[in-house]
């Protein structure tokens, strides 16, 4: 399967994920966590980047939705609130899951295939997509190399000398079941539209 199909199938799970809540999420999140392996690292590792993120989206939802209080006082959270708010910490975290499955899964190189496939029509408005991969892949390569905070003085050392490094994309066409998923994950984005609407 091309790389690209695999980024749509990719995206058409984080817009599925955005309609998961209650039982169904639960279930689907412990589903994904017992697969493990390192892509449970790499997310466990994404999740604790972001925990002041949870924690803040946790406590502005459920303090700041309206309804009926948890408990009688003057800072309790509402029923509304906690169940939306973690409805929503469910959903991030499940996005990090399949982040963090997708890019154990799939190498920079197949991951830089797919993307410029998926741009190339932009290629008509004028826009060059060998550009932007070229910068995301420095970006990648930034965040795997970026020491640890308490390691900041190494962000200082300027490196003397100029280094030149040569980017190869491994291009190859589309096959039948590659045309069968396009069609497929753009029926599913069009129904999840109509869903919504």
């Amino acid at each position: 399967m091309h790389p690209a199909s695999g980024l749509l199938i990719w995206l058409l799970a984080v817009l599925l994920i955005q309609n998961l809540k209650g039982g169904l999420l639960v279930a689907v999140l412990l589903g994904v966590l017992s697969f493990g392996g390192l892509a449970l690292q790499r997310c466990g590792r994404l999740a604790w980047s972001a925990r002041w993120l949870f924690l803040s989206l946790f406590v502005i939802i459920a303090w700041g939705s309206a309804g009926e209080p948890v408990w009688s006082g003057v800072l309790a959270p509402s029923r509304e609130g906690l169940v939306d708010a973690l409805t929503q910490v469910g959903r991030l975290l499940l996005v990090l899951l399949v982040v963090a499955t997708l890019r154990e899964r799939m190498p920079v190189p197949e991951l830089l295939s797919g993307m410029r496939c998926l741009l190339k029509p932009l290629r008509r408005l004028g826009v060059d997509p060998d550009r932007g991969l070229v910068r995301l892949l420095l970006v990648l390569r930034y965040l795997e190399t970026l020491p640890r905070p308490r390691d900041w003085r190494n962000l200082l050392d300027v490196t003397t000398g100029s280094s030149s490094e040569v980017f190869e994309i491994a291009d190859r066409p589309f096959s039948w079941p590659d045309y069968l998923v396009v069609l497929l994950v753009a029926g599913s984005v069009v129904a999840v539209c109509i869903r919504q609407a």
